[in-house]
């Protein structure tokens, strides 16, 4: 990690040339190597100027590699005008070891030829793995850089979701909080977001719009107040999302009804282009006392009537899946198989984290140590202490973070990813997106203004 600015430059500019708003790779022979110490800087340091330059470089060097943060919009909006499809777009979550993880998605993405992936995280995921939208995209676009990834990279913004009690007792405060959230992740490359007010949905009410009434009110105030700050030339992918993943299956009428009274109350368009639904899965799988992972029935029926529904009546390009990462791999292959547009995973890549082998035992019991000191109120009474570490090990990653990121290279860290390697090439060859590339990059276009801020203030030129 640099202490000193002019350590980093002197080094940087073996290989670059240094503009007002960017540079030029002059040799990039040992480039490479930097950019794990500028990654490295950029996360651990303290000194605001040093994240800045770091930041700066890394999506400078993207920038001229190719390398861009993009909206997957227009790629969808292929699949909602029936151009193409047959397959499900894989959107990661990565919790922990994100420079590293990122790595094996993108080597993974280039031996498949694909660019259709989505790498998000989510509003919770944000609070306790301690990643903020501007980190975790610079973080991998230095991931991409390092693996020779080119064209678009799309991040999302997973589940921006309404906290319902806080929502409840003061809806303008909930609502500025999730627009502040959505302004820093657009300043940050966050060209797609899932707007998530479904925890709104107030069942009690007979009529189906009206337990939609709130939910379908709010994303369309989001979905206006995005259009009024996407960047020029960029429409950003919006995702609603019409019931709570792990609640009831959703129906058809479910949602017309959420569909019908957005539509009425979105005063600027376009609309969302895709929709989540509830169909059997629930987030990071249903955990038994012993804590093994509950088989879960997948209501595949209703990706295919809900999806088919979405795109007929209302224009979008399909159904969303949540909290499928735990599954059996020998399902995924029906997602595809009946219209689901898009799949999240995060949970397994965790699992494959934490029960590794490799991962020293005491960092791992320091780690449920510090769970169960400082989550205690989350245990429930009904609960084991397996079932209350599993829900809860997700929190690890945060406070750990300096420790994750320096475990031993060869001993640990790499059995643990070629493990992950061998799940994202698995997963991206049963969701059929594998050989997507050329398709990705007909639909959607580098961007036309520079992605880096002038760096004047750093003294960096000449």
């Amino acid at each position: 990690m640099y202490k000193k600015k002019e350590d980093l430059i002197g080094e940087a500019k073996v290989y670059l040339d240094f503009l007002p708003d960017g540079v030029i790779i002059r040799d990039s022979r040992g480039l490479e190597s930097l950019i794990d110490r500028w990654v490295y800087t950029f996360v651990f340091s303290n000194d605001d100027e040093l994240k800045g330059l770091c930041r700066f470089l890394i999506r400078s060097v993207a920038e001229e590699r190719g390398i861009y943060p993009a909206s997957i919009y227009e790629f969808y909006k292929g699949v909602a005008d029936g151009e193409y499809g047959g397959f499900s777009v894989p959107a990661i979550n990565i919790r922990g070891l994100t420079y590293d993880v990122g790595r094996r998605a993108m080597r993974v993405a280039k031996k498949l030829s694909t660019q259709a992936f989505v790498l998000e995280i989510a509003r919770s995921e944000i609070g306790y793995t301690y990643q903020s939208p501007e980190e975790y995209a610079t973080v991998l676009l230095a991931a991409a850089v390092r693996e020779g990834h080119k064209g678009p990279l799309f991040f999302q913004g997973d589940h921006y979701q309404v906290k319902r009690d806080s929502y409840l007792k003061d809806p303008d405060k909930e609502t500025d909080s999730l627009k502040n959230l959505i302004e820093k992740s657009i300043e940050a490359g966050f060209y797609n977001i899932d707007i998530d007010a479904s925890t709104l949905v107030d069942i009690s009410k007979e009529d189906l719009r009206a337990q939609q009434r709130l939910n379908a009110h709010l994303t369309a105030v989001l979905t206006e107040f995005i259009r009024g700050r996407e960047p020029e030339g960029i429409t950003v992918s919006l995702g609603g999302e019409i019931g709570e993943i792990g609640g009831k299956n959703s129906t058809a009428e479910d949602l017309v009804a959420f569909m019908d009274e957005y539509l009425e109350r979105l005063n600027r368009g376009p609309g969302i282009i895709k929709i989540a639904v509830q169909t059997g899965t629930r987030h990071g799988g249903v955990v038994l006392p012993n804590g093994t992972l509950k088989q879960v029935k997948v209501d595949f029926d209703t990706i295919k009537t809900l999806s088919a529904l979405s795109r007929e009546r209302y224009g979008l390009a399909g159904v969303v899946q949540h909290g499928a990462s735990t599954l059996p791999l020998n399902m995924f292959h029906l997602f595809p198989q009946n219209g689901a547009l898009e799949i999240h995973l995060a949970t397994q890549f965790q699992n494959l984290i934490y029960d590794s082998p490799e991962l020293p035992r005491d960092f791992k019991e320091k780690i449920y140590s510090f769970l169960k000191e400082n989550f205690s109120k989350e245990w429930r009474d009904d609960e084991t202490e397996e079932q209350f570490i599993y829900k809860t090990r997700k929190k690890g990653f945060g406070p750990f973070k300096w420790e994750w990121w320096n475990l031993p290279e060869k001993e640990v860290k790499d059995p643990i990813l070629d493990r992950i390697e061998k799940l994202f090439m698995e997963l991206f060859k049963a969701l059929r997106v594998d050989g997507t590339k050329e398709l990705v990059s007909k639909k959607v276009k580098p961007l036309k203004d520079k992605l880096t801020t002038p760096m004047d203030f750093l003294e960096v030129r000449g």
